[in-house]
C-alpha cells in the first residue's frame, strides 16, 4: 500500500477501481481525487434502497450527467425497491445506523462487487464512506461481506471525507448545481427525518 499526504491510501498498483456511488454530490471530489491520481473510476449507480422512485430517478439522472461531464464509464444498476426490501425484511423499525443499514450497505455493495467482477476490475470502493451520516465500521463491515461472498474481489476500505474531500465535495456541489437530497434515501429514513423536523418546529 502507497500513502499519499493527504493521508487516502490507494492499493498499490491499482489503476481502475469500480466506485458504486449513491449520488453525485458525494461521488464528485472522489471522482476528481481518483483521477488526479492516475486511478480511473467505474461509477456504478445501484441504490434500491431511495424511495420514492422520483426521487431515484432525480438522484441518478445527476449522477449520470456528473460521469460524462468528465468522460468517464458510468453504468446503472437496476432498481428493485422490493429485492432491498426483502434484504431488510424485519429490520424495518431499527434506527439510523442500526442493522438495518449494515444490511441495506452489504447488499448494494455485494451487487457491486458483482459488477466489478464481470467487468473484471478487482477493487470496489463506495461513495458511502464520503457521509458525516454514516457509520465508517458499518460501511468496512459491510464491504468486507461483499468481499468474502464475491470471490475474486477486493474491497477497497477508505474514509473518503480526509484529505480536504468534504471540502471540497461542498464546492463541487455548487459549481455542478447538484441536486442536494435531504435524507439517507429509504423510507423508513425519511420518515425518521420529517418526525426529526416536526419536533424541531416551535
Amino acid at each position: 500500500m502507497s500513502k499519499k499526504r493527504n493521508e487516502i491510501i490507494v492499493p498499490t498498483g491499482v489503476q481502475q477501481v469500480l466506485l458504486h456511488a449513491c449520488c453525485a454530490p458525494c461521488s464528485s471530489a472522489i471522482v476528481e481525487w481518483l483521477v488526479q491520481h492516475d486511478v480511473r473510476p467505474t461509477i456504478f449507480y445501484y441504490n434500491p434502497n431511495i424511495w420514492p422512485r422520483q426521487e431515484y430517478d432525480i438522484r441518478k439522472e445527476e449522477s449520470k450527467r456528473h460521469a460524462e461531464s468528465l468522460g468517464l464509464s458510468w453504468l446503472d444498476g437496476d432498481y428493485d425497491h422490493q429485492r432491498w426490501l426483502d434484504a431488510v425484511r424485519g429490520l424495518e423499525g431499527e434506527p439510523e445506523r442500526g442493522r438495518r443499514c449494515v444490511q441495506c450497505f452489504a447488499h448494494r455493495l455485494t451487487v457491486a462487487a458483482l459488477q466489478a467482477r464481470e467487468l473484471g476490475l478487482q477493487y470496489f470502493t463506495t461513495t458511502l464512506a464520503s457521509s458525516r451520516w454514516k457509520s465508517l465500521d458499518q460501511i468496512t463491515e459491510a464491504g468486507q461481506q461483499a468481499q468474502s461472498a464475491v470471490p475474486d474481489t477486493i474491497f477497497w476500505a477508505q474514509n473518503w471525507r480526509k484529505g480536504g474531500l468534504q471540502e471540497r465535495r461542498n464546492q463541487l456541489l455548487h459549481e455542478y448545481q447538484f441536486y442536494n437530497q435531504q435524507y439517507c434515501g429509504c423510507e423508513f429514513s425519511q420518515r425518521k427525518a420529517v418526525c426529526t423536523d416536526i419536533s424541531q418546529t416551535p
